[in-house]
């Protein structure tokens, strides 16, 4: 069974600190069990978990549905959002867990990215650099959220084929958003992947589509 890799880049800085990562955790929670459910995600959807605060940490490498163990995801009591750094270190995961395609088997389908922060990145120069470097490699649907309203969607349209924000970052909200981020995973899992302009499901009330 050809995998179809999903990687989760969760914003850890010090702004997320409090009730906002304490949601996170809730919705993530509820988006490995909703995606549990699914007898074909559970086949053949991976999953990896990359945070970035002041430092970037793979908390989870790529890894399969059934068995992935969440963590509880932490923040520090400050620090600033280094998304350019994280977008390196996606990279280097990418370029060392995607199994490519060759005369003999067939690789993993094209990946899907999301990618939520509730700021924007701290490493500009570097950002910049690595929003190059993402545009290079292949993606089946990069997913941006900006969350809260401090959120910076403008730098999340330069590398995401779809930005959505949320006008709150409370447990509600980001259970909503984890949910269709389930959704958005099943239709990619049973388009298997393949198709650059994969349609999204409608976001919830909570969830309002920017790009």
């Amino acid at each position: 069974m050809r995998r179809l890799p999903v990687y989760l880049l969760i914003d850890t800085s010090g702004s997320m600190r409090g009730e906002p990562i304490q949601s996170v955790n809730v919705g993530m929670e509820s988006l490995i069990a909703s995606l549990r459910q699914d007898p074909n995600a559970l086949e053949s959807v991976y999953v990896s978990i990359i945070t970035f605060d002041r430092e970037v940490k793979v908390l989870v490498p790529l890894t399969a549905l059934d068995e992935f163990q969440l963590p509880a995801i932490q923040t520090p009591e400050s620090g600033p959002t280094h998304l350019g750094r994280a977008l390196e270190v996606l990279c280097t995961q990418l370029d060392s867990e995607l199994i490519q395609s060759t005369p003999d088997r067939k690789g993993d389908w094209l990946p899907l990215m999301f990618v939520m922060t509730d700021g924007s990145p701290s490493d500009l120069a570097l950002f910049n650099a690595q929003v190059a470097e993402i545009r290079r490699r292949p993606f089946g649907q990069i997913i941006g959220c900006a969350a809260g309203p401090k959120a910076r969607h403008q730098y999340l349209s330069e590398f995401c084929s779809s930005v959505v924000s949320l006008d709150t970052t409370d447990s509600s909200t980001f259970i909503s958003f984890f949910k269709w981020v389930s959704q958005a995973v099943t239709i990619g899992n049973r388009s298997l992947g393949a198709a650059a302009g994969m349609t999204l499901p409608p976001p919830p009330a909570e969830v309002q589509m920017v790009v």
